[in-house]
């Protein structure tokens, strides 16, 4: 990647944290409420809402910069030439970390936490038979539909470019009604909230990247507390698109920013997460199952005093992260090192056979 990208990469590296981060909160502190008091239950909860306060600011920059960089892949390249790099390989992840995520989440759950239920029709890692995990997975009911989202976000604006702004109106529109009229599948939901934000970076991308380079907050001052106190009020009657593109905005602005008056690295933190989101993406979740049901355990039986069990209430979903990532960049050098990085991408002779076809 040229340096000059090196500040996007990190706004990736961002977004996979805070995707870790999310899914930490959600698999740890909820348990907890019932079975805590006092301070304890009230870092809880603090964790909770934080969480659903953070959402805004999470997937709808993730699809903006997942879009704004395969926007040649719309415009210009052919389909027979996109099959490989922006199809099949984000299947064939899909698909071999879907199976991967059912075996090992099932069976940490038969490990750490036999006696806890699990609904097998809300995840596909928990499903409970085959046609239960096709189904949840043909309704992106998986922890894997970010992936699941870009193979058929590419499809749509690749085949409907032609219909730019009839077909992005349609989808702001959509995602204002679904906060009204959610649909029954939670993937499926996330899945079609997000796609404007994605269709806004693969169609519009390159037109707001340099509207947001030539914007000075300091020559709008009123523009910027008006747009701020507007998305606040409407994200607090349940309509948070507006929140969100103006949470794109500002994080590309800031980034870019700090690019300028200190380059970005290629050896820093979000950098390195953000050049390996796929592997700390598809492992993560994982990792998260086995992390929260051990420490629960351990503080269900007893075995933590009143300080190390506030300490870890208060740093959980971070040191969740230090192990997710540290794990997830693992595994991936391991994957490259003993298979040809089989477990991220196709098998050559399969991509050959792919392309040839």
């Amino acid at each position: 990647m040229k340096n000059k990208q090196l500040w996007i990469n990190h706004i990736k590296g961002l977004c996979i944290c805070l995707v870790v981060i999310y899914h930490s909160v959600i698999t740890f502190y909820p348990h907890l409420v019932q079975s805590q008091s006092g301070l304890p239950e009230y870092i809880a909860k603090s964790w909770i809402y934080l969480n659903l306060y953070l959402a805004p600011f999470r997937m709808p920059v993730f699809f903006f910069i997942s879009g704004y960089l395969i926007t040649r892949y719309i415009d210009v390249v052919k389909w027979r030439d996109c099959i490989d790099k922006r199809l099949w390989n984000i299947f064939y992840v899909l698909l071999l970390w879907g199976v991967l995520q059912w075996f090992g989440i099932t069976l940490i759950n038969a490990w750490l936490a036999p006696e806890l239920v699990r609904n097998p029709t809300s995840n596909a890692a928990y499903s409970e038979n085959l046609l239960q995990f096709a189904t949840s997975m043909a309704k992106a009911s998986t922890s894997l539909w970010y992936l699941y989202a870009l193979v058929l976000y590419f499809l749509v604006f690749k085949s409907l470019r032609q219909y730019k702004v009839p077909v992005i109106v349609m989808l702001l529109a959509l995602n204002v009604a679904i906060s009204f009229m959610p649909l029954p599948w939670w993937g499926m939901n996330s899945v079609v909230r997000n796609m404007c934000y994605y269709g806004l970076g693969a169609w519009f991308g390159p037109q707001l990247m340099n509207a947001m380079k030539a914007f000075s907050p300091r020559q709008r001052p009123l523009f910027c507390v008006a747009a701020a106190l507007v998305s606040t009020a409407l994200y607090l009657v349940n309509v948070p698109l507006v929140i969100s593109v103006l949470s794109i905005f500002v994080i590309m602005k800031l980034f870019y920013l700090l690019d300028n008056r200190r380059e970005s690295r290629s050896d820093a933190f979000l950098n390195i997460v953000g050049s390996n989101t796929i592997a700390i993406y598809t492992t993560h979740r994982i990792v998260i199952e086995a992390l929260s049901l051990f420490t629960l355990a351990q503080i269900n039986a007893g075995h933590l005093s009143d300080n190390l069990l506030l300490a870890i209430l208060l740093v959980y979903p971070f040191f969740s992260l230090a192990i997710c990532t540290l794990l997830g960049l693992g595994f991936r050098k391991l994957s490259r090192i003993l298979c040809g990085d089989l477990f991220f991408s196709p098998p050559k002779k399969m991509v050959t056979a792919t392309d040839a076809g």
